[in-house]
């Protein structure tokens, strides 16, 4: 598959074109782009880069403007939901030798009618136009508009779906002279009578969800069996009516002699038993859709041989509801539906089925129900060692498009699960590239919005992993967000309250040395919310851990070596005789390195009393070893080596006070 090989440098270059689009351009005077090179693009190339862009969202009116003039030359379109003006879309496109054209989904601003006034404005697109997809638009802000598809002679295909497209539109599409393939699925139309004007010529017409058809079903069969040159046809619905139009057609024997392909997907009435019949007496059938219908499960239709099948009774049906539906957001979650529960037991991996899953939830990312199944179906196909076998680019896709649901849903806590199950992944976490600082925010909001013990575990283990991955710019950046910092804290101090040591308080002690690592913003929040304080209980609290204290002293360590000396003095001290321990443990530089800290915080806030002190109680000495011993860590011996000086000046101003002497002890009789 093509995401099991590296991208192609064509794929590549205009990627890196696209991102970096105005570097490469001039700006008109209107504020549109120029390409600045006056080299022309070939046509394939130039298809893809208007594909690449749409893809990425970056139509609009500025950044079309490189396709003015003679630099591309298009022959293929997509402009899928670009956010184009009138006036912009005839500008960059209607002067091109266009074959196709998808406009699906483009903007309000522009409209149906003013698509087909400017493509009709070149003479060559009238008679040479052959394809055109005008999917969820709007087709006229006038009322009455001039219907103007008659302009389009040259036209093959169009599809007008989730249009407010009536009777008298299709009137006027039926006339065109090469019609040969028609998608009116979900528009206004009430009446397909005036399909009889182009019934020598129509091969394919898709009328799915035809919500407002005033027909009846007799009626219906009725233009039916007149278009006899038809090869496919889509009369799917959603499940949501009753009527037995399917089943009727089923029925009848001296109708559509040529149909190969025949879609009823969501109709009732439909049995094994009739599908089989109607399809015997067609023997060159080559597809059948019966997804949410009660057919499909007889050795006849499994779809395993030379007849296609969509449907929900196995693992081929549904990849082929997957791959024919992918438009269609209520087929889509039926085929996700049931993919989860065959793929609660995996043993093999599935690329070919991600991918699929992976087009379903790009398309439609703010419908929640195909979201939710589809973060199902991503953890059931990548969990433990099935990511290993997956192509990394089409996880980095799956990755991406999880976080975008997670931010999509930030309240819906089933999605939020599934999504965070399918991240916690080694494989996942460690060799994809995806956008790590994002997906770090986005886990970190939901551990402070949910408290769900399973889910803050793997959340924590996401942070700590993700943290260690960051740059350290951007690991400044999400430690200095301070509910972050707090978050953490607050998971340390509800473990060490319960004694308790698992895998949840570890993780979170990880992604706290990680972030606090070279970022003075973040060990400041560390500090100023009690972290040292917390942290010395944690020590307390876990004495024989070897694996929590190695990360507590690494944060110890990272938060003072990072941490501004403070203006004021923060503690007070009784005696130094409790760090002269601490100072000896030179395979801990961490230990060491808050006992000197501490000492030089106090000696320099306060040296009249604390300098004597420390030198009373024989610091001195301690303070030497370090400086002298060469397994010292450097910072150790900067601040021991600071010490020292601070004392020896003071000495040299009030003179060496005398030795304290240690209370005589009471000997037992």
């Amino acid at each position: 598959m093509e995401e099991a090989s590296p991208y192609s440098l064509l794929d590549i270059c205009l990627n890196f074109l696209t991102a970096n689009l105005e570097k490469f351009c001039t700006e008109r005077q209107d504020g549109t782009l120029c390409l600045q090179e006056p080299g022309m693009f070939p046509q394939e190339v130039a298809d893809r880069l208007l594909q690449t862009m749409a893809f990425h969202g970056l139509l609009n009116d500025g950044t079309v403007g490189i396709f003015r003039g003679n630099q591309m030359r298009l022959k293929r379109a997509c402009i899928r939901k670009a956010k184009i003006s009138a006036v912009a879309f005839r500008k960059a496109f209607c002067h091109h030798k266009l074959v196709e054209l998808d406009a699906t989904g483009v903007n309000a601003d522009i409209t149906i009618t003013d698509i087909i006034s400017g493509l009709g404005s070149n003479k060559w697109i009238q008679q040479n136009l052959q394809c055109l997809v005008l999917n969820s638009l709007t087709l006229s802000l006038e009322d009455p508009y001039e219907r103007c598809f008659s302009q389009l002679s040259g036209l093959r295909a169009l599809s007008i779906t989730n249009v407010l497209f009536y009777n008298e539109d299709l009137a006027d599409v039926a006339s065109l002279p090469r019609l040969e393939s028609l998608d009116v699925s979900n528009t206004s139309v009430t009446d397909i009578t005036a399909l009889l004007t182009c019934k020598d010529r129509l091969k394919s017409l898709t009328m799915h969800h035809l919500k407002c058809l005033k027909m009846t079903t007799t009626q219906i069969l009725d233009v039916i069996r007149e278009l006899k040159y038809l090869n496919h046809l889509d009369i799917s619905d959603d499940k949501q009516f009753t009527s037995d139009i399917a089943l009727r057609l089923l029925e009848q024997k001296d109708i559509l002699p040529n149909l190969v392909s025949l879609d009823i997907s969501g109709r009732k009435h439909v049995t094994d038993k009739a599908v089989e019949a109607f399809i015997q007496q067609r023997p060159t059938m080559q597809f059948v859709g019966l997804l949410a219908t009660d057919a499909g499960y007889s050795e006849f239709l499994t779809g395993e041989g030379n007849l296609k099948v969509s449907g929900e009774a196995n693992e081929t049906q549904i990849s082929e509801a997957l791959k024919r539906y992918s438009e269609r957001a209520f087929f889509v979650r039926e085929a996700l539906f049931h993919l989860f529960s065959l793929t609660h037991v995996m043993e093999k991996t599935k690329p070919e089925i991600l991918k699929l899953v992976v087009i379903g939830m790009r398309n439609h990312p703010l419908n929640l129900p195909v979201q939710l199944a589809a973060s199902a179906c991503v953890f059931n196909l990548t969990k433990q060692d099935l990511a290993a076998g997956m192509p990394v680019r089409l996880l980095a896709d799956v990755t991406h498009l999880l976080l975008k649901a997670m931010e999509h849903f930030p309240n819906h806590q089933q999605l939020q699960k599934n999504c965070l199950l399918s991240l916690c992944s080694d494989r996942i976490l460690q060799d994809v590239p995806f956008n790590r600082f994002e997906a770090a925010k986005l886990v970190m909001q939901w551990l402070c919005n949910h408290e769900d013990q399973n889910m803050q575990r793997m959340a924590v283990a996401i942070i700590s992993i993700l943290a260690a991955k960051l740059s350290t710019e951007q690991t400044a950046q999400l430690g200095a967000e301070l509910f972050i910092v707090r978050q953490l804290l607050q998971i340390v101090k509800q473990k060490t309250n319960q004694n308790l040591v698992d895998t949840t308080l570890k993780f979170t002690l990880s992604a706290l040395w990680n972030l606090t690592d070279e970022s003075p913003t973040t060990c400041r929040h560390f500090i100023e919310n009690q972290g040292l304080e917390l942290f010395m209980r944690v020590l307390e609290s876990f004495p024989s851990e070897s694996s929590i204290q190695q990360k507590v002293l690494g944060l110890l360590h990272s938060a003072i070596l990072n941490w501004p000396t403070p203006e004021c003095e923060m503690v007070a001290y009784r005696s130094f005789n409790p760090f002269f321990p601490l100072l000896g443990c030179f395979m801990t530089p961490g230990v060491q390195l808050w006992a000197v800290w501490a000492m030089q915080h106090v000696c320099s806030k306060n040296p009249a009393r604390y300098c004597s002190m420390l030198i009373e109680e024989g610091g001195l000495q301690h303070l030497y070893n370090i400086k002298e011993n060469v397994q010292t860590d450097p910072h150790v011996q900067r601040i021991a080596i600071a010490i020292l000086d601070s004392l020896e000046k003071h000495i040299m101003r009030h003179g060496r006070p005398p030795p304290c002497r240690k209370q005589q002890q009471n000997k037992p009789n």
